[in-house]
């Protein structure tokens, strides 16, 4: 099942990585554009690209089977990830603050934009230091609840098309709804594979009887029958 969890994520990544690359071609091409991207296009370039990066090559890094026999490449593709998510996280802020917006962005869901892009970068950050102090588990929990927030344009996909469909395009209002929706959600699920990750394993303790059944250690010469005689 876990070797299904990168084409999971590659899918829920696609639909923004399809738009980036198609925004990116339209900027190369010098083809029509809205003002805010023709305007300042290097952090858009530099957002676009950083997340394709982030979310595609990222994906394997859930896979725990891929992450244990390419310890190495995990290391080595973990330090590209930490570069492409901040930048992610700091040309969503720059954009958000310095960039002309949409008419229909709602000042709320701009709030989100921040408060998103502040989450993924004290999150990757921590996740540098955990894991430079060897606390894998703190590292790998941040660096999920980094890697859901970034995925959250994909989400939106999910949250936003079906109130199109049957109601239209959304207001400012509906649409904030809906961004925040769908990062709410994406947190909600790291959270929750975070502390499903964190459960005990009960150890399977034989009781003597199996461990004399199974000939377990030397309780196969002792008669179970006279174990409590001194």
């Amino acid at each position: 099942m876990s070797k299904l969890v990168p084409a999971g994520l590659i899918a829920l990544a696609l639909v923004p990585s399809i738009a980036g690359a198609a925004r990116l071609g339209a900027l190369a091409s010098g083809a029509p554009a809205p003002t805010r991207f023709t305007e300042m296009p290097a952090p858009v370039v530099v957002h676009i690209i950083g997340a394709l990066i982030y979310s595609l090559l990222g994906a394997f890094q859930f896979e725990a089977g891929f992450r244990r026999t390419h310890r190495t490449w995990h290391r080595r593709v973990g330090r590209v990830l930490v570069g492409a998510g901040l930048a992610v996280a700091l040309s969503g802020a720059w954009m958000t603050l310095f960039s002309e917006l949409p008419a229909n962005d709602h000042t709320v869901v701009n709030i989100a934009r921040l408060l998103v892009s502040a989450a993924m970068t004290y999150g990757l950050v921590a996740a540098v230091r955990a894991v430079r102090r060897r606390d894998i588990r703190r590292h790998r929990a941040w660096m999920i609840r980094s890697y859901a927030l970034a995925l959250g344009a994909g989400t939106q996909a999910f949250t936003l098309a079906p109130y199109t469909l049957f109601a239209g395009e959304p207001g400012p209002a509906p649409r904030a709804a809906l961004m925040i929706l769908a990062w709410t959600l994406n947190a909600a699920v790291a959270e929750w594979i975070i502390r499903r990750s964190r459960r005990p394993v009960r150890p399977n303790v034989p009781t003597a009887e199996q461990a004399v059944r199974d000939g377990g250690g030397r309780m196969d010469r002792v008669d179970v029958n006279h174990l409590g005689e001194k």
